[in-house]
């Protein structure tokens, strides 16, 4: 019996890595010619690669998809994985198009940069090489230009796969070839942006399946629009920042459903994914284009999630005059007739363009939106609800994806605001306790410590005969922070919401050393439980109300308690189940993270998770 062939343990973990690369959708069509006219093709070569061992080097990629693979590279899986999607990337952005261009140092390293950061954002694979915690956001030839007069930064020349050699090699004739040839058409190819173009729009599909998001058209089984399926794959071919986004929607084109939803033009239920468009809308097709991108921005930016307090009509109408100044400077199809567009609101955020709106309620009534007069384009489905995080992520890496490939290819200047909304969706805001503790950093102020040299401190060894005064807590007896806390003690509580909440407190509190807060329970009626310690608030607390819960008793007693600073804030602690609370200090409100306050908050509002 033959002895079997001993398997390299490198090249098996470099092929299981290859696979999980050449099987993500969004490099289908570098491993493959959509057109079947193309020799080019991504593949793998495990070699001993002279130049690379040299350059210390992990892999590196031709011009027609061969990558060279280090056999001598001691990487993990994911690392793999993280060298060869950088090669492939590489393609994909055109790096290797032209041959007659000049690749210097700072481009070359430049175009690493750019790779290296769109893989950050969607965290493909673990880097075997050491990056920077911030990569340059800038596209690939100003940094090249910056680094031209300026020098490359340190911990820049090595962020790629190729080591000191660089990761692409134009050369016609590579080391291995691949083993398909073309059938002898005289077709066009495409070229490897174009190829990865498809591939992002294949990978924005699969992410929607992948959420469970249903497709109410294959489901149906109605015929797509042409009209309006031609406007989506505009963007999937055309333009790279809504090209992810648009490959993940589907537009729904039914009379039925126009007349039921009342939608004069369009509508997007962010939760299915899917764009509600009234068939008979008299719209030409770069107006079409328009309507496409203005709706999916309203779901990628989750415009309906952000609307708080705010009245939901009106918050549509903020957001509306936002996009629509957006895609007017991006020149994005034409704008329709009878859009909200005005120029006045250039570079304004949506809360801003809320506040200013706001003050004259009765004229904007009568404004319509793309739905019409009155109603709000943005829909929320009861038969599709949210899917939580997996929605949220492929928004996100749809967008981010579609941002690092608009700035890579140098497809224009995008407007601040929406880069920076973009921006914002990969960076969650702080979590409540972090919140709360900021809070009291800037209303609970505890006492100060002086210099003074009845203490002096440790003289520096550069001028030891140079007496310095030291750190002085005060010893006479001075006025110390307090804050109040009302607390709803109805049933409705949750009691492991309510101890998270009194514990935070306690800590925060003992930071910055104040030694007692008045306590206030409330539910049908107020109980004074006066100054208690704040080690003691969550571990001797004991909740004595039941019943109905009314909170503005117990803010009117703090606020008129003779022995309670009137500069003191107060916490209002509540499930938002309580009657309507005014208080006329500085406050915030500390409440779970689903629960709805019925009134307007003037104060900041915690939210527990």
């Amino acid at each position: 019996m033959p002895p079997k062939k001993k398997v390299d343990p490198r090249l098996e973990r470099a092929e299981h890595a290859w696979a999980a690369v050449a099987g993500n959708p969004m490099f289908a069509f570098l491993a493959r010619d959509p057109t079947g006219v193309d020799p080019r093709k991504l593949w793998m070569s495990w070699a001993e690669d002279t130049t690379l061992i040299r350059a210390r080097g992990h892999a590196r990629v031709h011009a027609n998809g061969v990558v060279v693979a280090n056999k001598h590279a001691p990487l993990e899986p994911d690392e793999w994985i993280w060298v060869f999607a950088h090669c492939a990337l590489h393609l994909g952005f055109g790096h290797l198009d032209d041959p007659a261009t000049r690749v210097d140092a700072e481009l070359a390293v430049a175009r690493c940069v750019v790779v290296a950061r769109f893989q950050a954002e969607l965290r493909l694979g673990r880097p075997p090489v050491h990056l920077p915690p911030e990569l340059p956001t800038a596209p690939e030839e100003r940094l090249a230009e910056r680094w031209r007069v300026s020098g490359i930064p340190d911990g820049m020349a090595n962020c790629g796969a190729g080591g000191a050699g660089g990761d692409t090699d134009l050369t016609v004739d590579p080391p291995v070839r691949p083993r398909w040839q073309p059938s002898g058409t005289t077709a066009t190819p495409m070229t490897w942006p174009d190829r990865f173009a498809l591939g992002l729009g294949q990978a924005a599909a699969a992410a929607v399946d992948e959420a469970g998001t249903p497709r109410l058209v294959e489901r149906a089984g109605r015929k797509p629009d042409e009209k309006w399926e031609s406007a989506r794959r505009w963007f999937v071919s055309s333009y790279p920042l809504l090209a992810a986004l648009a490959a993940g929607f589907t537009i729904v084109s039914d009379v039925t459903v126009s007349r039921d939803l009342a939608i004069s033009v369009a509508a997007v239920d962010p939760s299915a994914a899917e764009i509600y468009v009234n068939p008979f809308a008299p719209l030409t097709p770069p107006e079409r284009r328009f309507v496409i991108a203005h709706e999916m921005l309203h779901a990628a930016l989750r415009h309906g999630d952000r609307v708080a307090h705010r009245d939901p009509y009106l918050w549509n109408v903020a957001t509306d005059y936002v996009i629509n100044g957006w895609l007017v400077e991006m020149a994005v199809g034409d704008l329709p007739e009878g859009v909200l567009y005005d120029p006045q609101f250039k570079d304004a955020g949506a809360e801003e363009v809320y506040d200013r709106i706001a003050t004259d309620l009765r004229r904007l009534r009568r404004l319509g939106t793309l739905r019409g007069r009155g109603l709000g384009d943005i829909l929320c489905d009861p038969h599709h609800p949210h899917r939580g995080g997996s929605l949220d992520d492929y928004y996100r890496r749809a967008l981010a994806t579609g941002l690092a490939f608009h700035e890579s290819n140098g497809r224009g200047r995008l407007p601040a605001g929406l880069v920076q909304e973009i921006r914002a969706l990969d960076h969650p805001p702080l979590p409540w306790d972090a919140q709360l503790a900021r809070w009291f950093e800037e209303h609970v102020r505890g006492p100060a410590p002086r210099r003074s040299y009845a203490r002096p401190s440790r003289r520096q060894s550069s001028t030891p005969n140079i007496p310095r005064p030291g750190w002085l807590w005060p010893e006479e007896e001075v006025e110390r922070a307090t804050f109040g806390v009302v607390l709803d003690t109805s049933g409705s509580m949750d009691r492991t919401l309510l101890g998270k909440a009194l514990g935070a407190i306690a800590s925060y509190a003992t930071a910055r050393d104040v030694p007692a807060a008045r306590v206030v329970f409330c539910d049908a009626a107020a109980y004074d439980a006066g100054y208690l310690p704040v080690a003691d608030i969550a571990s001797r607390v004991r909740v004595k109300g039941r019943g109905g819960t009314i909170l503005q008793p117990g803010v009117r007693l703090l606020e008129r308690a003779p022995d309670f600073p009137a500069d003191a804030p107060i916490l209002v602690i509540t499930d938002g189940y309580c009657d309507h609370v005014r208080v006329r200090r500085e406050h915030a409100f500390l409440v779970p993270d689903a629960a709805r306050l019925p009134f307007t908050p003037r104060g900041p509002v915690f939210r527990l998770r």
